[in-house]
Formats: C-alpha cells, structure tokens, sequence
C-alpha cells in the first residue's frame, strides 16, 4: 500500500480539485435553466483524477527512490 500513496493521494486531489473549481467557476455563472450533463462532469473529473494521479506517481517515484552513492 505504501507504494501506491502518491497514486491514491494524486486521484483524490484531483477529483476534488476539480469539482470544486467546477463549482466555483462555472455552475455560478450558468444560469438555471440551462441544463448540464453531468455525465460529462464526472467524466471529465475522473480524467482530471486520473491526469493527478499520474503526476503523483512520477512525484513519488522521484523523492521515493534508494539513493545509493559510492
């Protein structure tokens, strides 16, 4: 489990990330009798969650990495 922190921890940020941006940003601005899809929403949360947890995982394997200097 210990190596698949940066990868979890990186999807979490992500999806959250995004919706909240997703919120702030743009449901205010629409206005209420537009519609949105939400499939569209989730999708694009769990590729931004997805893109993060990518990023985290090259994070963790660069500060994870046993440096052994002779």
């Amino acid at each position: 489990m210990k190596n698949k922190t940066g990868k979890i921890s990186g999807f979490i940020l992500g999806v959250i990330g995004f919706l909240l941006m997703f919120k702030l940003v743009f449901l205010g601005n629409i206005p209420p009798e537009d519609e949105i899809a939400p499939g569209m929403v989730v999708i694009a949360s769990l590729l931004d969650g997805l893109l993060f947890a990518f990023i985290g995982n090259l994070i963790q394997n660069y500060f994870g990495k046993n440096r052994n200097y002779k």
